[in-house]
């Protein structure tokens, strides 16, 4: 099988990881730079350039698209689709995932577990919001922000009112939801490929940190899943249509909730923290997956 990796550093743990696990099952796979490629959109003949060299022959794309080249990445991704090159993960699953409050929407949409989670957009309704939100503590969150980056505790209500009020100062679009104290600052994250639950990871945060990002300090261990949290993560990414993810949840009181949902998750604190291959598990799935005809959209949506 020929594969393509859409991906802008070759050298990083997972994609170094995913080169390996293909080669080892005797695929040729091939890394192009995201932003390097360019697309020839002609009728009926769509063609992908990179570096002068058109990209013909391949039988499935791994997208690695960094979500600060989304638009593009996904432009380019689109274009491999109606070239009828398989997809790990779709264009239409990664964009909604992208996108916080359209991810929210749908997994409230399909009933799965979220936080108490409040939008708006006229600076008048802060009061509104914090009332609808609950009292603080509180969690503020950047609509763009990506790996712990542009989320906010609030302590207090007036602390909260003061970062809602200084974010809408600057026209940012921010989701407003209430903190789980119950979760000690740990979260799960559990890694779904093919609607199945392969592998999870419990991740702590740093001390005095709320955030359990492994990019902020935090440490990873192996952990066993509920079945509520297996079927919670099969659902997260069944309401996005990503065949290969991470879903990121937290323990509650009232059982699993969601915080995101991840079309590219590092692979590296998982597999050491399991001591599974899920770098062959994703090449595994491509080629039970990738054949003619296989993908669903075809570059729509």
């Amino acid at each position: 099988m020929k594969i393509v990796m859409l991906a802008r550093n070759p050298n990083l743990y997972s994609h170094k990881r995913l080169v390996e696990a293909a080669e080892a099952r005797g695929h040729e796979i091939r890394i192009v730079d995201t932003l390097r490629c360019y697309m020839n959109i002609v009728s009926r003949r769509p063609e992908i350039y990179y570096n002068g060299e058109k990209l013909t022959g391949y039988d499935a794309v791994i997208p690695r698209i960094g979500a600060s080249i989304t638009f593009y990445g996904m432009a380019v991704l689109r274009q491999f689709e109606m070239m009828g090159v398989y997809p790990l993960n779709e264009s239409v699953g990664i964009g909604r995932s992208r996108d916080k409050l359209r991810s929210m929407q749908l997994l409230a949409r399909d009933g799965i577990g979220l936080p108490a989670t409040t939008f708006a957009h006229d600076p008048k309704q802060t009061e509104e919001v914090l009332k609808v939100a609950g009292s603080a503590p509180l969690v503020i969150k950047l609509l763009e922000g990506t790996q712990g980056m542009g989320v906010v505790l609030a302590d207090t209500d007036r602390s909260a009112k003061s970062v809602i009020e200084a974010f809408r100062a600057t026209k940012t679009n921010i989701l407003v939801q209430e903190f789980i104290k119950e979760a000690g600052g740990t979260d799960i994250r559990a890694i779904v490929i093919g609607g199945k639950v392969v592998a999870a990871m419990k991740r702590n945060g740093a001390e005095g940190e709320f955030r359990s990002n492994l990019h902020l300090g935090g440490t990873a261990e192996v952990i066993k899943l509920s079945p509520a949290e297996r079927a919670t993560a099969v659902g997260a990414a069944k309401s996005m249509g990503l065949n290969a993810c991470g879903v990121d949840m937290l323990r509650s009181d009232n059982g699993p909730l969601v915080m995101e949902v991840n079309s590219s998750p590092g692979l590296e604190g998982v597999e050491k923290a399991t001591g599974l291959d899920i770098a062959g598990k994703i090449i595994e799935f491509i080629e039970k997956s990738a054949k003619p005809g296989a993908t669903k959209t075809k570059g729509k949506g």
